[in-house]
């Protein structure tokens, strides 16, 4: 867990941070607390932000609930923090308030890629590269020659599915990519360990060795350990093109690395009102202003997914592998941004100081600003500092009991 450290290049309000229906919103998150030196589920409503460890100790213990929506709820009594001084302080990095962390805790960060045609293109695109920009440009006119964007509608596992992966084996251009794209099998990977991800408001980061890399923005389905969604945030998978494309071997050192995973602001949880058919439509904003003034807009649009939600929850989850502590399943991205930012044909790669704005309006802002990971603040807050705190807070709460009680 890392603390704030600096201003980052932009602020929000609570208004902006929030979805735009908030008021009809049961969102949850988690808080450091000055007063207690520790992280504290919290649910939110308006102005108010409640506290619900003596609810749950922790967001993964409260999601498993089988009367999550009733519990939150009936917490939600006596406010304990202002929503809009948690945001002011989270925005600023205000390390001696209490400010928003990541919304998750001990749940596993999966994540799944190549589940957009669109994606699944650049990520081939990577591939022939060999991780070099120059060239991307044209590959990418090969490819989308060979392609002739006859793979839009192809239902991936489908006979149509088998006889595109024929034509583009004779045309030369099969790629381990097209395979998880519209083969049988959506690709499932492990994007960073517990504990490891940032919230909205940090600092993301971006290692020495690449020189080729963007934002992913995506959609994130908090998953329990039953295999039941029950509720959604926004992230970052921040990727390293150069990385990856120069072998899939490498996702591991592409993927996850100090500060590569943003998630936030809040959770969002299933209700009467939005539910996973809700997100089927949502349309995830994108916008990357540098600090050069450069500015880049993009969006990805859930509705264009090539496989369903329930799918990829589904290979994930199952007899195959359990996850007792529920996971956060990152559900891949439209978004493969090919817009030229430095020189002609090398594409889009960030600059440090870039502020990454993720946005939909059912679940609000996540907002990160880059840096130099190897310069960003270390992960140092692990599974034996959150026990030892909850271990604390229980001792301590203990003390306060009148004689006799229990």
């Amino acid at each position: 867990m890392t603390t704030p450290d600096a201003n980052p290049a932009q602020r929000l309000t609570m208004r902006e941070v929030l979805p735009r229906d908030a008021g009809n919103a049961l969102l949850i998150g988690r808080v450091w607390d000055v007063e207690t030196g520790g992280p504290r589920v919290a649910a939110f409503r308006g102005e108010d932000a409640f506290d619900l460890q003596p609810l749950s100790a922790t967001v993964s213990d409260l999601l498993e609930s089988r009367t999550l929506l009733s519990d939150v709820r009936a917490g939600m009594t006596t406010p304990r923090w202002r929503t809009a001084d948690l945001i002011d302080a989270t925005m600023s990095r205000d390390a001696e308030r209490s400010h928003l962390l990541a919304p998750v805790d001990l749940q596993v960060i999966k994540a799944c890629g190549v589940t957009f045609v669109d994606s699944m293109i650049e990520r081939v695109i990577e591939e022939r590269a060999g991780g070099n920009p120059q060239q991307a440009a044209k590959i990418r006119d090969r490819v989308g020659a060979a392609l002739g964007g006859s793979l839009a509608g192809v239902r991936p596992g489908s006979k149509e599915a088998v006889e595109a992966k024929k034509v583009l084996i004779e045309e030369g251009l099969w790629s381990q990519y097209l395979e998880v794209g519209i083969g049988p099998d959506p690709e499932v990977f492990t994007k960073a360990p517990v504990l490891s991800s940032v919230g909205t408001g940090a600092m993301i980061g971006i290692p020495s060795f690449s020189s080729w890399n963007n934002p992913e923005p995506e959609l994130v389905l908090l998953v329990t350990s039953r295999g039941a969604a029950v509720g959604a945030t926004l992230g970052n998978d921040v990727n390293l093109r150069d990385v990856e494309g120069r072998s899939a071997l490498l996702l591991g050192k592409a993927k996850d690395n100090n500060a590569s995973s943003a998630l936030g602001p809040f959770i969002r949880l299933f209700d009467e009102d939005f539910t996973l058919d809700t997100l089927r439509t949502e349309e995830i904003l994108l916008r990357v202003q540098g600090p050069e003034g450069y500015e880049l807009a993009g969006s990805s649009s859930a509705g264009r997914i090539s496989r369903s939600f329930e799918e990829l929850i589904s290979a994930t989850h199952g007899d195959h592998h359990q996850y007792p502590d529920g996971f956060a399943l990152y559900t891949g991205t439209l978004f493969a941004p090919t817009q030229d930012r430095d020189e002609p044909g090398r594409g889009f790669t960030h600059h440090m100081g870039d502020t990454v704005e993720i946005s939909s309006s059912h679940l609000g802002t996540l907002i990160n600003t880059v840096g130099p990971t190897e310069e960003l603040p270390r992960w140092n807050y692990g599974i034996r500092d959150l026990l030892g705190y909850l271990h604390r807070v229980k001792d301590d709460a203990n003390r306060l009991l009148p004689a006799g009680a229990d």
